[in-house]
């Protein structure tokens, strides 16, 4: 019965310091927009565009318009990952 209990403790801590927890971490970024639509919010940040996806679950706080400055709250999730094949030729080295 306590291997169980330690096992169970033991998953849940971690599952809170897994690599997989942190791949869920927020992101954040701030600018003025420059584009607006349904779909994806585009914001100047110094030299840079940065292109922000959105839907309807975007939870957006004051007047969301081209001109305003905003703080951008994201993460980043792969949606597909291709596995290359190693290189098999082997490397040499230089001698000095």
């Amino acid at each position: 019965m306590k291997t169980s209990v330690l096992l169970a403790v033991a998953f849940a801590v971690l599952g809170f310091t897994s690599p997989i927890h942190a791949a869920t971490t927020d992101h954040k970024v701030s600018g003025s927009v420059l584009e607006v639509s349904d779909t994806k919010i585009v914001i100047q940040k110094g030299k840079g565009k940065w292109e922000i996806a959105r839907n309807a679950a975007t939870k957006i706080t004051g007047d969301l318009k081209v001109g305003a400055n905003v703080s951008i709250q994201y993460t980043m999730t792969a949606t597909a990952v291709e596995v290359k094949p190693a290189d098999t030729a082997p490397v040499e080295k230089k001698k000095p």
